[in-house]
C-alpha cells in the first residue's frame, strides 16, 4: 500500500508492563502476528531505543478492527506489554516534498 493523505491509520505505543517472565517464545510468537498482521496491510513497527517498549503504525479501516488487531497481540494478551491505541491522520508524505 502506497500511503496517502485520507489514509485510516493507528498508532499502537506498547510499554513494559511488568513480568519478567517473557520467553523467546513469547517474543517469537509477537512477531509471528505482527508479520502475519503485515501480510494483510500496511504496517510498519518497531522497538524503542531508549525505553521498554515499541510501536505499530498500522491501516485499519475502522477503530474497532484497529482495536482487534492490537489486543490480539500475543505479548499484549499475555500482559507482557500495555498498549495505547491512536486514530493517526496522515498529513503530509514524501510525494508532498518539492
Amino acid at each position: 500500500m502506497k500511503t496517502k493523505k485520507g489514509n485510516r491509520l493507528f498508532v499502537r505505543v506498547d510499554l513494559r508492563a511488568g513480568s519478567d517472565k517473557m520467553t523467546e517464545q513469547d517474543f517469537d510468537d509477537h512477531l509471528a502476528y505482527v508479520e502475519a498482521v503485515a501480510g494483510q496491510r500496511w504496517l510498519l513497527g518497531g522497538h524503542f531505543t531508549n525505553k521498554d517498549g515499541g510501536m505499530l503504525l498500522f491501516e485499519a479501516k475502522t477503530r474497532k478492527e484497529a482495536e482487534e488487531i492490537a489486543h490480539n497481540d500475543p505479548l499484549i494478551q499475555k500482559g507482557f506489554y500495555s498498549c495505547n491505541l491512536y486514530a493517526w491522520k496522515l498529513v503530509v508524505t514524501p510525494e508532498d516534498e518539492a
